[in-house]
């Protein structure tokens, strides 16, 4: 059973990383200036912003709907897979910590989420 604080760190944390993910990934799909910038400082190319602000809101929106849990689970590790990806990108060009925040920001709340997601959003094993 889920105890109404973990639903109230669930929703928090779950609110917080859709807000950021949905944010990141539109300003991603239209290539803002800072955001063309900062992609191309860490090597990598143009279109991969595309790639990364579609599956964002793809993601967001599956751990937003109701039900699905398997497609939840993969959407929780693209978060952590995309913001790890974007903290050793930032080391691996020298950015300083603050470069980190977001990321991290991101993982946190990933993390908070899938932790506390109610027993209807995770995928039961039968073994």
């Amino acid at each position: 059973m889920m105890t109404k604080t973990n639903k109230i760190i669930y929703w928090i944390a779950t609110a917080w990383l859709a807000l950021g993910m949905l944010s990141t990934g539109v300003v991603q799909l239209i290539q803002l200036k800072e955001e063309v910038l900062m992609m191309s400082h860490l090597g990598y190319p143009l279109y991969f912003l595309t790639i990364l602000g579609v599956w964002k809101i793809a993601g967001v929106v599956a751990i937003l709907i109701p039900k699905f849990p398997l497609i939840k689970e993969w959407a929780y590790a693209g978060f952590f897979f995309a913001m790890s990806g974007a903290i050793f990108s930032h080391i691996a060009v020298g950015d300083g910590a603050k470069d980190f925040f977001g990321p991290v920001l991101l993982i946190v709340l990933t993390v908070l989420s899938w932790y506390f997601r109610p027993i209807d959003r995770k995928v039961i094993s039968i073994n």
